[in-house]
């Protein structure tokens, strides 16, 4: 089913997996840096058929490829945050689910963090966190965000154009930022997998990261990359099943 909520005068574009004739838990899947909300949809199809109401969407101007509006280089970790509360207030308007699950990859799983830390336990019931990437403000720091190398001193407007059109604003918002202050204010079930060969966000960030959160179950997969593949991939969905069907 496709679902559309806006945000400012942005539409936001997905897609709801599950039943939707009754009301249900639902789990909103955010995806990761450049990509879509492609990147979810194996996740998404388990969980509908786990009896969980799922849903995808596209963050504005957040991939190379993407059905929501707004420009990559108006997007920042902060519009994403935007974006995502705008989907989980739809959700909650549209669906009128039993409870609400954030699950996000990568940049989405900081964005969901981030949004968990500010809505507190009692509006969130879980959140789940695969590879995040906690180490945004570092990397704005340290003038080299993925692609794009600049002075963090002087953060141009424009930090590259290729593979996709960034703003200097994504780099700003962030790099004063203190990461594990802003995510730690979410104290209910938590659950973080890394791969221990993640050569985009370091498992230093998620060993740190487990630390903030009073019930985290925490799971490193040997040998995982960054967007797990293959037999890490096949372990991520185990240890996701059993995490939903234990609360």
């Amino acid at each position: 089913m496709k679902i559309k909520y806006t945000r400012d005068d942005l539409t936001i574009r997905g897609h709801a997996f599950g039943t939707k004739d009754q009301p249900q838990p639902a789990v909103i899947l955010s995806h990761g840096f450049l990509a879509n909300e492609r990147m979810c949809f194996k996740y998404a199809k388990l969980l509908a058929e786990m009896g969980f109401l799922a849903v995808t969407f596209d963050f504005c101007g957040g991939g190379i490829v993407s059905r929501s509006d707004g420009r990559s280089q108006d997007m920042t970790v902060m519009t994403e945050k935007a974006d995502l509360l705008a989907v989980v207030e739809g959700v909650r308007n549209q669906f009128s689910p039993t409870g609400i699950t954030l699950l996000g990859c990568s940049q989405g799983g900081f964005v969901s963090g981030l949004l968990a830390a500010e809505l507190g336990d009692k509006a969130i019931d879980r959140l789940i966190m695969f590879y995040p990437a906690v180490c945004i403000p570092d990397d704005a720091r340290n003038g080299k965000m993925m692609f794009f190398k600049f002075d963090p001193d002087h953060i141009p407007d424009v930090l590259g154009r290729f593979p996709m059109k960034l703003g200097g604003d994504y780099a700003r918002t962030v790099v004063s930022m203190n990461p594990y202050e802003e995510l730690k204010g979410y104290a209910g079930p938590v659950l973080l997998i890394h791969g221990t060969a993640d050569e985009i966000v370091n498992i230093s960030y998620a060993r740190k990261l487990k630390e903030i959160y009073p019930d985290c179950r925490y799971e490193e997969i040997a040998g995982g990359g960054h967007m797990f593949k293959g037999e890490a991939d096949e372990q991520a969905c185990r240890i996701l099943q059993d995490f939903m069907r234990s609360i």
